[in-house]
């Protein structure tokens, strides 16, 4: 069974997220697949895994790697 989660980020730092992140994307992670897509001031996730463990590893890379992109453009910006 194919499990999937959508994380939907919404502000003026979606491109940033979407240009941060869909790099990521392309690369492959075991057991699962992900999407990074929006447009505007919405940047989306999708993460879709073979089972639950997978699903958790993908989610929490991605949640890491999206505060590091927050993280660096307030760097950037201050």
């Amino acid at each position: 069974m194919t499990m999937r989660a959508l994380v939907t980020f919404r502000g003026p730092q979606a491109a940033v997220l979407r240009t941060s992140l869909a790099p990521e994307a392309g690369r492959d992670i075991p057991r699962s697949r992900v999407i990074v897509r929006g447009t505007g001031e919405v940047a989306e996730i999708v993460v879709e895994a073979d089972d639950t463990s997978a699903l958790r590893a993908a989610l929490n890379s991605y949640l890491r790697w999206t505060q590091v992109a927050l993280d660096v453009q307030a760097a950037v910006k201050a």
